[in-house]
């Protein structure tokens, strides 16, 4: 089993993906092949991570999927990998609850058996950033804290502030820090940082943060520390024992408007014998030849609305594969495309593919955010009518009509079973993200469904 470390913040916002990004970067460096992760239902995330090691990144999330699942996809995407570098999510203790461990950084670190080093904000304070440390470090005695890096250091005079009483308050290293710099931040949008397919984050940027670990970072005592997890073996669950030859092959909408997707989702279809043909509804015209299903997931497709609107030989294309019975799955942005319109952040209306009744606009104001636990109302390509599932949900988008109870995807039941997403013939769109490993069978049906349609 690889070397795994845990790279947990105080909070959000304490430059969690910077720092595990560099660290990520440092060791790749090396010569080491690096498995990045990052806990919790982020997308952006790990578009950084893969630029920096050069592998896709996977989502660990101990509320969305059952904890032998996630020790299965842990072992699977770090077998053969030198070390796994795991990026939290909010601060160490927070998740699903707000009196458990559910969901929460801290509950991974402990079901992978690995040490965590905490990320601290040392920018307006000096010595006091140790009461904190010791608070973090008492609040969970089963939790490994075994080191600490410090963000926001004014200079080497500031460190010499913070870094003897943490050492003396904790007995924890603080194993380096991040200077003050401009240079890395990166810009954010909608409470998250710019995914890197926009092409909007520079090498630059990357080897300032790489350099900067190396200089100011102890590369070898993380490596170290990593080298002390202990995790625990699993055995298959939702992948099968042995991948599949191809049965069918589904369409996914993958470009600068749609690439949010677990990797371990995208994973899971082709292990269970799909084929995936990613296609562009920004630039293509036309869908993959002979694909037997439609995958549209959630993405930014408000930034290139005029462009998406614009593409009608590929709203035709989509209209006739839904005419021709081919089952279309979509996920939030994916919802907000197959819509009859979607209006930008400036007010402008632009048209979309119209194949389900939903009228899209973007609020300035209002975010829907959180999991959820829905119950799907039909036969749909991943679950059976009343089979329930854990998702994630997080947009800005408002619908102008509701669906109504009879033409909706789920029923939301941990809201009052409020209807969520439309389900027309053989298109379903909600604003849930829905993990394939979330539960067992869903991958495989999702393909079934497919190849069935493709018959």
């Amino acid at each position: 089993m690889a070397a795994t470390i845990v790279i947990a913040g105080v909070r959000s916002g304490v430059g969690k993906t910077t720092i595990a990004t560099g660290v990520m970067g440092a060791l790749t460096r090396r010569g080491l092949k690096v498995q990045p992760f990052k806990a919790g239902p982020d997308y952006i995330d790990p578009s950084y991570h893969q630029l920096a090691c050069g592998v896709p990144s996977r989502n660990l999330d101990t509320w969305l999927c059952q904890h032998a699942t996630v020790l299965e996809l842990f072992q699977r995407a770090s077998a053969g990998r030198d070390v796994s570098v795991v990026e939290g999510v909010m601060g160490v203790f927070d998740g699903h609850s707000s009196l458990t461990e559910e969901g929460s950084t801290a509950q991974l670190a402990k079901l992978l058996g690995a040490p965590v080093i905490l990320i601290a904000d040392a920018a307006k304070v000096a010595r006091s950033v140790a009461a904190e440390v010791l608070g973090y470090q008492q609040f969970d005695p089963d939790l490994n804290v075994a080191g600490v890096i410090l963000n926001g250091v004014g200079s080497e005079r500031h460190l010499e502030f913070c870094k003897p009483q943490i050492e003396a308050t904790t007995g924890l290293p603080v194993l380096g820090y991040l200077p003050r710099k401009e240079e890395f931040i990166q810009p954010e949008r909608h409470l998250g940082l710019i995914p890197t397919v926009e092409g909007t984050v520079a090498r630059q940027w990357y080897d300032s943060i790489i350099n900067q670990v190396e200089a100011t970072m102890d590369v070898d005592a993380i490596l170290k520390l990593a080298q002390t997890a202990k995790t625990p073996q699993a055995a298959p669950s939702v992948y099968p024992e042995n991948k599949l030859g191809p049965r069918t092959t589904i369409a996914v909408a993958q470009d600068m408007a749609f690439n949010f997707y677990y990797q371990d989702s995208l994973d899971l279809l082709t292990a269970w014998g799909a084929e995936l043909a990613p296609f562009s509804p920004l630039e293509d015209e036309k869908l993959p030849a002979n694909v037997g299903g439609l995958y549209l997931g959630g993405g930014f497709p408000e930034l290139f609305a005029p462009q998406l609107s614009a593409n009608a030989p590929m709203h035709q294309a989509i209209r006739d594969a839904v005419s021709a019975g081919v089952p279309v799955y979509a996920e939030c942005g994916g919802l907000m495309y197959l819509g009859k319109s979607l209006s930008d952040l400036e007010g402008a209306t632009h048209p979309m593919v119209g194949v389900i009744p939903a009228e899209s606009a973007m609020s300035q104001s209002r975010l829907t955010l959180g999991y959820r636990e829905v119950e799907s109302c039909t036969d749909s390509p991943v679950l059976e009518e009343g089979q329930r599932v854990r998702g994630h949900e997080f947009h800005w988008s408002t619908l102008a009509q509701q669906p109504r109870p009879e033409e909706s995807v789920y029923k939301v039941v941990d809201q009052d079973n409020r209807p969520d997403g439309f389900r027309t013939g053989n298109v379903w769109a909600s604003y849930v993200h829905i993990h394939l490993g979330s539960k067992q069978g869903l991958a495989e049906r999702f393909v079934a469904t497919c190849a069935a349609a493709g018959r």
